[in-house]
């Protein structure tokens, strides 16, 4: 018995499905937000509430995105950026925004919830029945009938199964009507009015499922219904039916070569070119001023008479419907922009329509009906004005996709780059567009190959070995086509190293004076604080790093345990502890048992300590807390020792505190009490820094027991409590709120449960806690625990106010709480925490009292996230609110980690190896990070077909093929043998027909090489193929010359001449040389070539011997240096399409074939 085992290391990014709708919030939700935003905060929502306030005609509330991509469900907001209004009224970009369009500078997508799901989705739709208080149902198509439905649950944040509905099995075969298998999946569509849905199964089965009252779940039928209207013979090549929203209602059948209107009253069609056929009689038909095809087109409405196409060839298309009360008068059809070739489109809201693909990355399109004078003036100022507009170009390129920057020069290719400005002729050009956004895509993949990076290490060994490597893939299709560069880990570009060993911690800290002219959140740090183990070192990070530790009062006789800024980042706390303003001391403080006894008590030593200004949190080796408070008049420190831990029987485990930081905290807003509060909310910078006095501070306490407690400081209030925390639980809700949910309605979360693996109790520790909130207006605080087996628990704050009909009210208990005399009112009694699976697999014995792990960071490289150092280091990089993991395995174990920013490191980073040496470094900046590996994508502007690897020169030989118009006479005198040319008419061939052009495919084989400088990828050479010669397969072959007794690297090239099905089937056997000549135009030399009998789909080198597949044959040719002579052959059972080599050993060697029908058979 055999059996298939696979892990899947990359998740599918191309993009099948995407839909539109209320999910997180209904309309009137979102309206209301919309409407208050203008005179004070509201509720957290999924719309930009300044956005709003801005333009609220032009804008309006805005839907979800929900996104499909094969087995991967995810749920998008769109947040909006508005524009600052200037002082005459009219608007201007914000600091970090880009051109403004109808008062937007910026908009991007927000993941609020994602999913991996057990089986591919063969379609999506969004059940709607309009109404302003009900939120829209997600509906899933599975093969061969299953249909599910999915609702937004605000307890858990996230989706939950409202109704399954299987069409399968014994009671349903009847449907299959004798067939076992289908090519298609089913198909769902969805009522505009939400009164029903619709499900396509079976090929021909139509199953009607009529939706319950609040479309929560669904019931199937499948009676016959009364026809109300009824139209035949439709053009043969009809394949889509779009219902044309109201006021003119009606339907669009869609067909390949023309479009038709039809309704109840009226009719009219449009011919898209000279290939539509109509009923004879039929009257006269208008055309389009263009020839076009719309086989495999999407669409969408922009607008209730404006529907956008997405053409086959990555054209956008906009058809005008011209009606006249609710008739219909004609259609018209127009050349907008080009674009992503598109597997899905949707509109979102009024002012963005999404273009989903799986052949390019897909883009977050804004338009507008006429351009504004701020877009207008950003074209003539600012053509690259894009997202990321007050950041330079070579910073932006990397949260670029390399796919929509085809063509920067050209209006008419949608791009980050270009802002489109309308046509003043017509009335449907006259829409402007920019790209706001884009979700990567690495597929589809053709072929990989993969070789050295560009800062391989060559002395790396075991796993940092591997990480010298990287995935070269080619994907994407026509103008869309790239080549995907993929890294499983994260190698950081060195700067410089020197040997630090025993070391045990290092820190960068502020100081003022360096600060100068710079902005806030470009300051450069001041100081380089590095712990050894007996002592402590300081450098100055100015335009060289500098010991100064003579000449600073920092405490360096011994290892530091802590340091960072306090006091609006003036002075630096170390060990000891001691305060200093630069490098002067203004204050020393020693630690002893309790800050309130006698002069004899014992001095007590300090394990960790957490920061936020202006408090410090001690955890002392005899497991009790301290805090040390600041006065920001004074700039001292003093300790104080809560009671509340004083008296408590439960050991400490781990504590940190956490600074919710704005002038509108987001934890106020979970409180009970939330709508007291005032103010209007506001974003925190890229370097999360605002007023030090609006800012609220909490500890966050982990017992030995598992319990997790939330306080205020410095009262000391518990305001949130968690049993348990260290099982990780997929649902965290305060334990001591007073409204508590009832018995039906917690049994309905049970499922959500994601506990870990059951182990002894006492075994399993918590060794470090995280609480961060980074940048973004709508950004929630992240949870991080970190068990002592290695394990990171992460979950995402969230608020959830429980609705009466779902509470009962119950006394709060004495028991449990350290502080259960505080009012009901102050805790956080909204305030949840939903889990965060993250794909981080590290299993190691972390000692309680060990060094911290886990460091945040928000800006690094343009990035925010944090580090988890330890025997497998991690990065956790914030994107879209999503976390992506990416590890770090070339320097192995990693001691310690900070950042650092000064004029030779820009928003860099150190480390220290568990080898003894300190690193500076930067994160390659060629690589996007907001993806499951870090990628980097090379824009080939042609379709990539196969890739090999040329080991000795770092060189990548890649066949591209790029369509390419000729006229059609030459292409039919190119195809056709000369006896058939001989028997051409002479009338035909002097028609206009052969005048007219046509689209081919011209194949070469480009030789790329990756330059180490800056990571560019760049052409060395180029080897065109033959009129209709298309290039099969390339490969880099080892042969053994019989002349000279030695092995020579060439490159094989096998190609087939395609020329229809008259002519017999050939090709070529193509052999280069390299050298190393600087001329580019001499890096390959053609030393052999030989026409064969059939094409040459596939060749490699198999012990000095050449094998080459054409059709079914297999030979085995040796090389003389001049020619290849057939030793040996094979004949398959099909066609041949690839072939591998596999070797044990010397004596020992095989290959692997592959034939069309994806059989992978070892002769």
């Amino acid at each position: 018995m055999s059996y298939a085992a696979y892990k899947m290391m990359h998740w599918p990014t191309g993009v099948d499905h995407c839909a539109a709708g209320f999910v997180t919030h209904s309309p009137s939700d979102a309206a209301a937000f919309f409407t208050a935003a203008t005179v004070g905060p509201g509720p957290e929502g999924d719309i930009d509430s300044a956005a709003a306030a801005s333009r609220p005609r032009r804008l309006g509330p805005s839907p979800n995105l929900v996104v499909a991509a094969a087995n991967v469900l995810e749920v998008y907001a769109v947040r909006a950026e508005t524009a600052a209004e200037d002082g005459g009224g009219g608007t201007q970009p914000s600091s970090s925004s880009g051109a403004v369009l109808d008062g937007i500078s910026g908009a991007r997508l927000e993941l609020v919830c994602y999913y991996r799901l057990h089986g591919n989705i063969e379609s999506m739709t969004v059940l709607s029945d309009g109404a302003e208080n009900r939120r829209a149902t997600i509906a899933l198509a599975f093969k061969d009938a299953k249909i599910t439905c999915l609702e937004f649950d605000d307890a858990i944040h996230g989706l939950r199964t409202s109704s399954m509905h299987c069409f399968e099995g014994p009671e349903w075969q009847h449907l299959k009507r004798g067939r076992e298998s289908f090519a298609w999946g089913p198909v769902i569509k969805a009522d505009p009015l939400g009164r029903c849905g619709a499900a396509l199964a079976y090929g021909l089965q139509m199953i009607i499922l009529k939706a319950a009252q609040v479309i929560l779940s669904l019931c199937w039928s499948y009676f016959l219904s009364k026809s109300l209207h009824g139209l035949g013979n439709l053009p043969h090549d009809a394949y889509q039916l779009l219902a044309v929203p109201p006021p003119i209602s009606g339907v669009l059948v869609i067909c390949a070569n023309s479009i038709h209107y039809h309704s109840q009253s009226t009719s009219c069609s449009l011919d898209l070119n000279n290939f539509s056929s109509h009923p004879d009689g039929s009257p006269e038909i208008s055309k389009s001023n263009f020839q076009v095809e719309l086989d495999a087109a999407k669409a969408t409405w922009l607008s209730n008479d404006i529907v956008m196409f997405s053409s086959k060839a990555g054209e956008m298309l906009l058809l005008t419907v011209v009606y006249d009360g609710r008739v219909v008068q004609r259609l018209d059809l127009m050349k907008s922009k080009a674009s992503v070739l598109s597997s899905a489109v949707t509109s979102i809201g009024n002012s963005f329509f999404f273009l989903g693909s799986r052949l390019g990355d897909s883009l977050l399109v804004q338009f507008s009906y006429g351009a504004s004078k701020s877009v207008l003036q950003d074209l003539t100022n600012e053509r690259s004005a894009d997202i990321e507009g007050d950041l330079p170009f070579s910073k932006r390129l990397k949260r670029i996709p390399s796919d929509v920057l085809q063509d920067v020069t050209s209006v008419e290719e949608l791009s980050f780059q270009n802002i489109i400005a309308p046509n003043s002729l017509e009335s449907a050009q006259k829409i402007s567009y920019i790209v706001r956004d884009a979700l990567i895509n690495v597929g589809p993949l053709k072929d990989f190959s993969y070789g050295l990076r560009a800062n391989a290490d060559p002395n790396a060994m075991g796993n940092a070995k591997q990480s010298n490597y990287e995935l070269v893939c080619c994907s994407g299709h026509g103008k869309n086509g790239s080549l995907s560069v993929l890294q499983q880990s994260i190698r950081p570009d060195l700067i410089t190293e020197v040997e630090l060993p025993s070391c045990r911690g290092i820190w960068t800290v502020y100081y003022k004076s360096y600060r100068g002219q710079m902005a806030e959140d470009n300051e450069y740090h001041a100081y380089l604080i590095i712990s050894l183990e007996n002592r402590t070192m300081v450098l100055e990070t100015g335009d060289d790093l500098g010991e100064v530790t003579e000449t600073v009062d920092y405490f360096v006789q011994a290892s530091t345990i802590a340091a960072g800024n306090l006091f609006g980042r003036r002075r630096v706390y170390g060990k000891g502890a001691r305060v200093l303003d630069g490098s002067f001391m203004t204050q020393e403080l020693n630690f002893t048992t309790h800050a309130s006894e006698s002069s004899s008590s014992e001095a007590l030593g300090v394990a960790c300590a957490s920061i936020a200004d202006p408090y410090v949190l001690l955890k002392m080796v005899d497991g009790s807390v301290q805090l040390l408070i600041g006065d920001y008049c004074t700039c001292t420190l003093s300790v104080n020792a809560p009671s509340i831990f004083i008296s408590s029987s439960e050991r400490i485990a781990a504590c940190t505190l956490y600074r919710d930081r704005g002038p509108e905290p987001w934890l106020r807003k979970t409180r009970s009490d939330a709508w007291l509060s005032t103010g209007i909310a506001e974003a925190i910078d890229g370097n999360g820094t605002s007023s030090h006095d609006q800012s609220d501070i909490y500890c966050i306490i982990c017992y030995e027991s598992g319990k997790l407690e939330i306080f205020e400081v410095p009262s000391f209030r518990c305001v949130f409590s968690v049993e348990n925390f260290i099982s990780g639980e997929a649902l965290l809700v305060d334990k001591f709120s007073q409204l508590i949910y009832e018995d039906s309605t917690k049994e309905r979360y049970d499922c959500t449960k994601a506990s870990l693996k059951k182990e002894a109790g006492d075994s399993i520790r918590i060794v470090e806690l995280a609480m961060h909130r980074w940048s973004g207006q709508f950004s929630r605080p992240f949870l991080f625990g970190l068990l002592n087996d290695g394990t990171l628990l992460c979950y995402h704050a969230f608020s959830y106010e429980a609705s009466e009909s779902n509470v009962k009210r119950v006394p709060l208990s004495p028991q449990g709480s350290a502080d259960h005399h505080n009012a009901s009112d102050s805790r956080l009694r909204n305030l949840r925490f939903h889990r965060v699976s993250i794909d981080i697999t590290s299993r190691e014995d972390i000692p309680t009292l060990g060094r911290p792990r886990i460091t945040t960071f928000n800006n690094v490289g343009g990035y925010e996230g944090l580090f988890l150092s330890g025997t497998r280091p991690a990065w956790v990089m914030v994107c879209r609110q999503r976390l992506r993991v990416h590890p770090q395995l070339c320097d192995g174990p990693i001691e310690a980690f900070t950042v650092l920013h000064n004029v030779n490191c820009s928003h860099g980073f150190i480390y220290v190896t568990s080898q003894g040496f300190l690193k500076i470094c930067q994160l390659p900046s060629a690589y996007n990070y907001d993806n499951y590996w870090p990628v980097q994508k090379v824009p080939l502007h042609g379709t990539p077909h196969q890739v090999t690897y040329y080991a000795e020169q770092s060189l990548y030989p890649l066949i591209v093929s790029v369509p390419v118009v000729r006229p059609l006479n030459q292409v039919l005198s190119s195809m056709a043998d000369q006896e058939s040319v001989h028997h051409m008419d002479n009338d035909v061939t002097s028609t206009d027909a052969l005048h007219k052009t046509y689209t081919v495919d011209e194949f070469e084989v480009r030789i790329l090489e990756l330059e180490k400088p800056g990571g560019h990828w760049e052409t060395k050479s180029t080897i065109p193929m033959q009129l209709f010669e298309n290039a099969l397969t390339v490969r880099i072959v080892t042969l053994h010359n019989t002349t000279t007794k030695e092995n020579e690297t060439l490159l094989a090239i096998g190609t087939a001449y395609v020329l229809g099905e008259d002519v017999a089937a050939r090709g070529r056997v193509l052999l280069f040389s390299f050298t190393k000549s600087e001329n580019s135009q001499n890096l390959v030399t053609e030393v052999y070539s030989k026409e064969s009998k059939g094409a040459v789909s596939a060749v490699a080198s198999l012990q000095g011997h050449l094998l080459i597949a054409s059709g079914p044959k297999i030979t085995l040719n040796k090389w003389t240096g001049a020619e290849l002579t057939a030793v040996a052959f094979y004949d398959a059972p099909l066609h041949v399409v690839s072939l591998n080599i596999h070797c044990c050993d010397i004596r020992q060697a095989g290959y692997t074939l592959g034939h069309v029908c994806n059989s992978v058979p070892f002769p």
